[in-house]
């Protein structure tokens, strides 16, 4: 079927809905712009602060809505009242969510409001990890967004198992392209572009690399951070939490130390999760180690990608991860858990290696996975040639599979024919 613009015909009204604008600014970058070509795109959200960001750089209009993360039974009914009021006035030919607590309102008051394409978006599983009474409200969450939906689209092989084996949905279920919500941008993520379009910024300064090569870039950015050419750099970037793998990170490093080899750690993301939490004496361990280095959050992670050998994801759950996607696309071969999403992204040998750690009836991560990880980083420390030719590996891969044109084509092509 064919793809037709504004000049073709009066464009359908599609209304995307994200609990918060900041998966409005991050999880769909370019795409809703690139939809605005096809279809009449709002953008509905909470703002937080970067919604009218949204509105300027997608071009689309927006609508700020009073959306809240946490379960909350008053300002649940509030939000589905104003989404409801919302599809009523819009009218929309198609309301599309994802992120689990806006997914579920929208799809409901979508129901309600009688929009005829309700499209629910998988990208996670949330009930995974949970227990007893908060696990079974997660997971009927779940089946309430897929039910009042009318077409259901899980971001990955993993968790179109998941909903299948755990009976979340009777439904269809396909996965758009190979997963992944919002593909990635190649040029963008490569070595030429972070090198002319990059400037790290390390204790406050800023560094300049363009026009360097990209032996130079790696050594001037390695040389700020105090890494000399003999280090083996394995980098981790995401919350700084016990879900991540981080407790096990640590005891992993700790192992390594004992050994005197020159290996470091480099740490990207926040410190958050005050229910997941690190202990402090492994969080003390991580921020002050000779061989760790703790970056904080960095709005450009592709420098310090540059500079790193390994990708180590130790992650108990994700959705469809975009971390290991992002470093195969600089030509980092990845650890990770076997896990959905990780277990896609990653084949055994190929761009990285997967620890097969084992999984319990709720197809959770049986700890601990400190051992194997340690094994695995020191594999690819012992093997360099072998953490080379995966790196290229990755870059083919990511660019086979997971294109963001490619994965906007997809989503076209799905929305053509409803």
């Amino acid at each position: 079927m064919g793809f037709y613009k504004l000049k073709d015909i009066q464009r359908k009204k599609l209304i995307r809905v994200t609990t918060a604008d900041i998966s409005l600014n991050s999880l769909l970058k370019g795409q809703l712009k690139f939809l605005n070509q096809y279809f009449e795109v709002v953008g509905v959200a909470k703002d937080t602060g970067v919604l009218q960001k949204v509105r300027e750089r997608e071009g689309i209009r927006v609508v700020d809505a009073p959306l809240e993360r946490p379960i909350s039974l008053v300002k649940d009914i509030k939000g589905l009242w104003f989404l409801y009021r919302l599809f009523r006035k819009e009218k929309p030919w198609c309301v599309h969510a994802n992120t689990p607590k806006g997914s579920l309102l929208a799809m409901m008051a979508a129901w309600f409001a009688r929009v005829p394409h309700r499209i629910y978006t998988v990208t996670g599983l949330r009930y995974q990890g949970a227990h007893g009474k908060f696990r079974f409200i997660l997971k009927t969450m779940e089946r309430l967004s897929c039910l009042f939906a009318s077409n259901v689209i899980p971001e990955g092989q993993g968790v179109l198992q998941c909903l299948k084996y755990d009976k979340i949905t009777n439904k269809p279920l396909q996965v758009l392209h190979h997963g992944n919500i919002n593909g990635k941008d190649t040029t963008f993520f490569s070595c030429a572009n972070t090198i002319k379009t990059a400037t790290p910024s390390i204790s406050g300064e800023k560094i300049t690399i363009n026009g360097l090569s990209i032996s130079e870039a790696r050594s001037l950015i390695r040389n700020k951070l105090k890494y000399t050419k003999e280090d083996f750099i394995f980098i981790f970037i995401g919350r700084l939490v016990n879900d991540k793998g981080l407790r096990e990170l640590a005891d992993a490093m700790k192992m390594i130390e004992d050994g005197k080899m020159s290996i470091k750690l480099l740490l990207i993301g926040e410190l958050d999760g005050e229910d997941d939490a690190l202990k402090k004496e492994k969080l003390d361990y991580l921020m002050h180690s000779k061989n760790i280095t703790y970056l904080g959050v960095q709005a450009d992670i592709r420098p310090y990608l540059l500079i790193s050998d390994v990708l180590v994801f130790p992650s108990y759950r994700e959705g469809f991860p975009n971390v290991p996607i992002e470093a195969g696309a600089l030509g980092l071969p990845a650890i990770v858990t076997n896990i959905n999403g990780s277990n896609e992204i990653i084949k055994e040998g190929v761009n990285g290696k997967i620890i097969q750690a084992p999984l319990d009836k709720n197809g959770n991560l049986v700890n601990d996975i400190t051992n194997e990880l340690y094994t695995t980083m020191l594999w690819f420390y012992h093997h360099p040639e072998e953490c080379k030719r995966m790196g290229e590996n990755a870059i083919t891969l990511v660019r086979e599979h997971y294109e963001q044109k490619d994965v906007w084509k997809a989503l076209l092509e799905m929305y053509n024919s409803l």
